[in-house]
């Protein structure tokens, strides 16, 4: 299975984005989300979604701004990011889990063994 994300560009400060992430198939993941890796940072969470009942998380710097969802039926995600700042620029990436991964391990990387090639945000002040 491949994932394929798409989305991303220049905007600036206080525009919206709207990134996808396809799959080619059912990548059986508990949860599918995105990261972003800043240049010189480590790969950070930006939110995840429960793939059966659709429940979210977010990591603190985006809520309220950016919201994430799935089309069980297309086997796609979204991350709809408004009120962008300079600081959310990074290569933002896709991301499916391991089928087992509990709530808790959702936010760790380590837990996610699909990924998408990265698309890359950049937002100008």
């Amino acid at each position: 299975v491949q994932l394929q994300a798409s989305g991303g560009g220049l905007v600036q400060a206080g525009g919206s984005l709207r990134l996808s992430c396809a799959a080619s198939g059912r990548t059986f993941s508990r949860y599918v989300g995105w990261f972003r890796q800043a240049p010189g940072k480590q790969r950070d969470v930006v939110a995840v979604i429960k793939w059966s009942d659709g429940n979210t998380r977010y990591a603190e710097s985006v809520k309220g701004r950016f919201t994430i969802s799935r089309d069980t039926a297309k086997n796609t995600w979204y991350l709809q990011m408004n009120s962008l700042k300079a600081e959310d620029t990074a290569v933002y990436y896709c991301a499916g889990s391991r089928t087992g991964t509990i709530l808790s391990a959702s936010f760790d990387p380590e837990n996610y063994n699909y990924w998408g090639q990265g698309t890359l945000v950049t937002v100008s002040s």
